[in-house]
């Protein structure tokens, strides 16, 4: 590194996609300013080629606080209204990256490759005058006279503001290893306890409900419901994935990070799934006695697979005890109370979840409220900012974490660039 490279008036540590955006605005509003990214990787940018399955969900057409969870949606409002998803997609547009509308909102490249997303970015780093400096880990973090000393493994690095944009721990193998963590506590900041989000849950295996491996590849609709402390906490539909170790899917996934926080709170938690989204045990039964007048030859297994997989339908009339050759009009009243309670709150004995490995993001980080809204600078070290994954908020799948790390970049960027002499 040559001595040029030593100092910068911004130092972001950092190459992912808050870190990158930061970069981008901040120069692109005050070009007098020096930046310099610091990323640990020799390639910037590798939670964004895995993300979307390879093809990375850019953000969403409708995003809102509504989508998030963590610290107080008044804060996180106010940061997202800073750069809005039309401003997301404006911004690509203008990187040469048009996106396309899919399902639930979701916003992808239409050339369906990540790689276009990375490669969009780094050029406007470049075009921006940003230096990136790769392989370097950041060590430490030190403050003293207004200006702050990075600590390097290559040698110290001097920037009179510092952002810290390392991202949670999720895929760690993408260098988010939850290292910036110690970094905002040393300046003094809380850190709300971390849980894997979006991440896929494991199910107890043996038990009478387990009926998870039998089914393993099987996907439907289903509405789960999160028990805290003797009540539900929360409701949440979407498509549900079984698999061999238990379930995923896009709802499993929303649902992960509540059932892993009140777990971590030591609180009693538990799931279930509605295989019947937005029907409640008297509509089951109604359900059945209508099937009886309509269809009364019809058997239990043969009426509950015409609303779902059919390997589900045996498995739930196997565990309830029932003769699935049983014609519906036959059909006892205690054993219609068990496949209503069955198809409207069966059990999921959730162990834990995947881990890290393969979760998609991080709950829990910085806390919300130690940082100014307006410009994401810590409140208690002057001069340090802090973005992206590494703040206590975490949205729901469909685009939106990518959100919050273009708009936790551009609110830091255009402060940082404003704070600098031009």
């Amino acid at each position: 590194m040559g001595d040029d490279e030593r100092s910068a008036d911004i130092v972001i540590v950092g190459g992912g996609a808050a870190g990158l955006a930061t970069a981008i605005f901040a120069r692109r509003a005050n070009p007098a300013c020096s930046v310099l990214l610091i990323e640990s990787a020799r390639r910037p940018g590798a939670k964004i080629l895995v993300s979307g399955g390879g093809r990375c969900n850019v953000t969403n057409r409708d995003v809102s606080e509504r989508d998030f969870w963590g610290g107080r949606r008044s804060i996180i409002r106010r940061i997202l209204k800073a750069f809005t998803s039309s401003d997301t997609i404006a911004f690509f547009r203008q990187a040469g990256v048009t996106l396309h509308e899919e399902a639930g909102g979701k916003l992808f490249p239409d050339s369906g490759r990540a790689r276009d997303v990375l490669n969009a970015l780094l050029r406007s780093t470049q075009d921006a005058g940003v230096h990136l400096l790769t392989g370097c880990r950041v060590l430490g973090l030190t403050r003293s006279n207004g200006a702050f000393r990075v600590v390097t493994a290559d040698g110290p690095i001097h920037g009179s503001r510092v952002v810290l944009a390392t991202g949670g721990q999720s895929l760690p193998k993408s260098g988010s290893d939850g290292s910036g963590f110690a970094f905002a506590r040393e300046a003094g900041h809380t850190i709300v306890p971390t849980t894997p989000a979006l991440a896929p849950l494991l199910l107890a295996e043996g038990r009478t409900h387990s009926i998870h491996q039998e089914l393993s590849g099987v996907s439907l609709e289903a509405e789960l419901a999160v028990w805290v402390d003797g009540r539900i906490s929360l409701r949440l539909s979407g498509s549900l994935l079984w698999t061999h170790f238990g379930i995923s899917g896009p709802v499993t996934l929303n649902a992960s990070r509540h059932w892993l926080r009140a777990e971590a709170e030591g609180r009693p938690v538990r799931l279930t799934a509605s295989f019947s989204p937005g029907g409640t045990f008297a509509s089951e039964q109604r359900w059945w006695t209508e099937t009886a007048a309509a269809r009364p030859k019809t058997t239990v297994l043969g009426a509950l697979s015409a609303r779902m997989p059919a390997a589900l339908a045996a498995a739930i009339v196997r565990c309830s005890n029932v003769d699935p050759g049983c014609q519906v009009a036959q059909l006892s009243r205690p054993d219609r109370k068990v496949l209503s309670s069955a198809v409207i709150e069966w059990p999921l004995e959730v162990t834990g979840c995947r881990g890290y490995n393969y979760a998609e993001a991080t709950a829990g980080g910085v806390a919300l409220g130690e940082i100014d809204p307006a410009t994401l600078e810590s409140r208690t070290c002057p001069g340090l900012y802090i973005v992206g994954e590494m703040l206590d908020v975490d949205g729901r799948i469909g685009g939106f974490n990518f959100q919050w790390a273009w708009s936790t970049g551009y609110v830091a960027g255009t402060a940082l660039a404003r704070c600098t002499p031009e």
